[in-house]
């Protein structure tokens, strides 16, 4: 499986973003990827006051990257988006994969959000204005089976060995992971991931800066399941490709059980 992480800088022009996400998908099918994976919110990362309205998951943003899917007949992990939540407060974070056809193929909802509340310094409710998924989701993409998450579910390893003992051999992170963070945190968690689950980890971010004062760290990467990292985006709007083994999964697997050798979970 041939794949290709996107790293983007959303703002608050969705029409321009979506514009260079086509474009990407586009540098992707033409390097031979079977598989393109863009980063979280995609379509928007601006002023709350300016963002879109919630869609389902057959709205505007799926039949957008839905079409991109069937005209390169190629896998698209669309990042995600804001998708009309439980009720008029709160919106799904939400990831969707479309199949070559352009067929909707697996929606999963982030399931941890980000609440943080540091007095003096700084506070952040994500759960304010976002509902948390409740669903594991993996996904065949070729026969290949891929476990879907989101940015801040990064920091919890349980997830992974979930998706993991369900099957998954790639696990696929969309991310808008912020600079301060993403210096320190970015690629040891996604390599730790990779090393525990012995899996593929392809993650895609944002980079730059995004109102309202907002930075991304970017560095999008695909990581090995020995958790080396055989590709990465510079610091840039762009896309790196990867080939990814199955075999050497299988290998690594054998070479060290610790899956096999786990007595919890």
């Amino acid at each position: 499986m041939r794949v290709a992480v996107c790293q983007l800088n959303s703002r608050a022009d969705r029409a321009a973003n979506l514009a260079v996400a086509a474009d990407l998908l586009e540098r992707a099918a033409a390097a031979g990827a079977d598989l393109a994976v863009l980063p979280e919110y995609v379509d928007y990362l601006g002023p709350a006051a300016g963002e879109p309205k919630p869609e389902p998951v057959d709205g505007e943003f799926a039949e957008f990257f839905s079409a991109a899917a069937a005209r390169h007949r190629m896998w698209v992990a669309a990042g995600s988006f804001h998708e009309a939540g439980p009720d008029a407060e709160h919106t799904y974070n939400t990831s969707l994969v479309f199949d070559r056809a352009g067929g909707l193929a697996a929606a999963y909802r982030k399931i941890h959000l980000f609440d943080v509340e540091i007095p003096g310094r700084v506070s952040y409710r994500e759960s304010a204005t976002v509902a948390p998924g409740d669903q594991t989701v993996t996904v065949a993409v070729d026969g290949v089976e891929v476990g879907l998450s989101i940015c801040y579910d990064l920091r919890f390893p349980e997830l992974y060995r979930r998706l993991t003992v369900e099957g998954a051999r790639v696990l696929l992170v969309p991310a808008a992971f912020t600079a301060h963070t993403g210096r320190d945190h970015w690629e040891v968690l996604l390599r730790a991931r990779a090393i525990e689950s012995q899996c593929y980890v392809v993650a895609a971010g944002q980079i730059g800066d995004h109102d309202p004062g907002r930075t991304c760290f970017g560095r999008s990467m695909v990581i090995d399941p020995w958790g080396t990292v055989v590709a990465q985006v510079p610091d840039t709007v762009g896309i790196a490709v990867a080939d990814l083994d199955m075999a050497r999964v299988a290998e690594v697997r054998e070479v060290v059980p610790s899956l096999a050798n786990r007595r919890l979970g």
